[in-house]
């Protein structure tokens, strides 16, 4: 009872204060760990709490983007084709995740762990947008 107390009175004193809490939100489960008290400055961030954050807010912005162009391509798929790409699509996030857990294992446990991984999904987001940009182009 008295953790709860404990987060209840914090929480009630980061409302009293004004200040709001930002939390990384996405599919993956909390690539950064990051909660922020205010927005970090990403284009000079100065400590290592900021760059976490930078990176987990670069991956959301490519995530938005991959989901954007996702969705675009999907209705101008024939319907034969339409599970092909949504199987293309699960497959893809497994093996991005995957991919990006064995980056950040470099540096388990470190305090950069966290930008590692969220750098490592944006970087590999980035890409599979641009896959399908190309496949919005062919298929029109």
């Amino acid at each position: 009872m008295s953790k709860f107390l404990l987060i209840a009175a914090g929480t009630a004193t980061l409302f009293g204060l004004g200040i709001a809490v930002v939390t990384m939100a996405n599919p993956t489960p909390d690539p950064a760990g990051v909660r922020v008290a205010q927005r970090p400055n990403c284009n000079d961030p100065q400590t290592q709490s900021e760059m976490n954050a930078c990176a987990g807010i670069s991956y959301q912005s490519a995530d938005r983007k991959l989901n954007q162009v996702y969705q675009q391509l999907l209705p101008k798929l024939s319907a034969q084709r339409k599970p092909k790409l949504v199987a293309a699509q699960q497959a893809w996030i497994k093996f991005r995740d995957a991919s990006c857990v064995f980056e950040r294992s470099e540096v388990e446990g470190g305090s950069m762990a966290p930008m590692i991984y969220s750098g490592c999904l944006a970087t590999v987001t980035q890409q599979r947008t641009k896959d399908l940009e190309r496949y919005l182009e062919t298929d029109r």
